[in-house]
């Protein structure tokens, strides 16, 4: 028997994939397929509970399920007390710029920062706040100390230093302590500008030293060139302030791949390369990095990640790695299709998800399922045009048709021909599941 979902998340989720894009919540109604991958970047998270660091490229065609997946493990991970922040990379945020790109990504990373009780992001004030707090609430559960007497906050101060000091040694520690010692005493104090001066820095929102050191007194910002070195920071300052680890996603690789110049490629992969050592040399600790792409974005040798051979040679598949037999240990996950009868699951789940958010009792069989599959992928070009992003978009508006018209026979319309495939069209594809099999969530 199907899960019962509550209305608002039924509502979102429908509304969502009906936009084409991949709902925020409920995804653990609708998921189908996708185990081995998942079971392999739950490995990596177990990893970073320990203080290890892991870097994860996603590889799949447009509307291929990158994104899906990538919010399934942003959801597991929250719900595992991490700290998830998330950009898409575009025009205007990259990796590395010369006029802010990549200071702009950072900015969004920062901006959606989420946890579980804040997962639309802006949550880096509540962290913050809540930390200071939990030491407070800790040392008043000692009893060793009357609230707010000098040796109660002399022990809050202590507690406190010690996490604060634990980032020191790391590149740009100092003036991060610094930043976090000013944060707590703003809070104790109750100094709200000085503690927005504060999340302004952290944020990365100076944009000149001078401006900085007018406020704060530090004499250094967040740019271009360092970027990342704050977010392995804020990764090691999370786990010493009581949360799990950090995971960093990073959407859209497909525009690194646009840019027209060469050598501004070559420099974002050079980023993309000081990440993947950092990991894997055991500079970062308690940070998860995740970058999605196509296999273009990827592979090309002209364009791609692949077009720099220090990455190429660390990345590229080996020999015995095919669709089906995947080595998910391997640094690059390759998406491989979902089954066909994992899409007949997917789209009965949505049915049954649909008659209840609306109200009706339910028309479409598990054969009408099948049908509507079978003439999806039998359209001429399905092969290499037509996404599963695509076809539950259709399932959906069949639905909303189909509420909206209670005499409408189901068969009628799949059988109609502004829906349904003409067999002289696809002679060249007479194996149905071998189409299926071309498609994945």
């Amino acid at each position: 028997m199907a899960r019962r979902v509550p209305k608002r998340i039924a509502q979102s989720v429908i509304n969502s994939l009906k936009g084409g894009v991949v709902p925020r919540i409920g995804l653990s109604y609708i998921a189908v397929g996708r185990r081995k991958e998942i079971e392999a970047l739950l490995h990596d998270v177990d990893l970073i509970k320990e203080g290890s660091a892991t870097f994860r490229f996603i590889e799949g065609k447009y509307g291929a399920g990158k994104s899906f997946l990538l919010q399934t493990i942003r959801n597991y991970v929250m719900d595992q007390n991490f700290i998830v922040v998330d950009a898409d990379l575009s025009p205007e945020r990259r990796l590395y710029g010369t006029k802010g790109q990549g200071l702009a990504t950072y900015k969004e990373l920062i901006q959606n920062m989420s946890t579980k009780t804040r997962s639309e992001g802006g949550a880096l004030p509540l962290i913050l706040d809540r930390w200071i707090n939990s030491v407070q609430n800790k040392i008043m559960q000692e009893g060793e100390y009357e609230m707010h007497s000098p040796a109660f906050n002399q022990a809050v101060e202590k507690e406190i230093f010690a996490v604060i000091s634990s980032v020191n040694e790391l590149v740009h520690g100092f003036d991060f302590a610094k930043l976090l010692t000013m944060y707590y005493r703003s809070y104790v104090e109750g100094n709200e500008e000085l503690k927005g001066y504060v999340l302004k820095w952290f944020r990365g929102e100076y944009s000149t030293k001078t401006e900085a050191k007018k406020e704060l007194g530090v004499n250094i910002i967040i740019s271009d060139d360092d970027w990342y070195e704050y977010i392995k920071l804020f990764a090691f300052f999370f786990r010493q302030a009581g949360y799990a680890g950090m995971m960093m996603m990073i959407d859209e690789l497909i525009n690194i791949y646009k840019i027209p110049n060469s050598i501004t490629r070559q420099y974002n992969y050079e980023k993309i390369l000081t990440m993947y050592n950092n990991t894997l040399q055991g500079k970062a600790k308690y940070l998860g990095i995740i970058m999605c792409g196509t296999p273009e974005a990827i592979e090309d040798r002209r364009r791609g990640v692949y077009s720099y051979e220090a990455l190429r040679s660390r990345l590229t598949t080996g020999r015995f790695s095919k669709e089906g037999a995947r080595d998910m240990l391997a640094p690059v996950i390759h998406l491989d299709p979902l089954k066909p009868e994992e899409m007949v699951i997917l789209v009965e789940k949505l049915c049954d998800m649909h008659a209840e958010l609306y109200q009706y009792e339910r028309k479409l069989t598990t054969e009408d399922l099948g049908l509507f599959i079978q003439i999806e992928y039998d359209r001429v070009g399905a092969s290499s045009n037509v996404t599963p992003r695509e076809v539950i978009r259709d399932f959906i508006e069949l639905l909303d048709i189909l509420y909206q018209n209670p005499n409408m026979s189901v068969k009628d319309l799949l059988n109609s021909d502004d829906f349904s495939f003409h067999s002289n069209d696809v002679q060249e594809d007479e194996k149905v599941d071998e189409q299926f099999a071309e498609f994945t969530l």
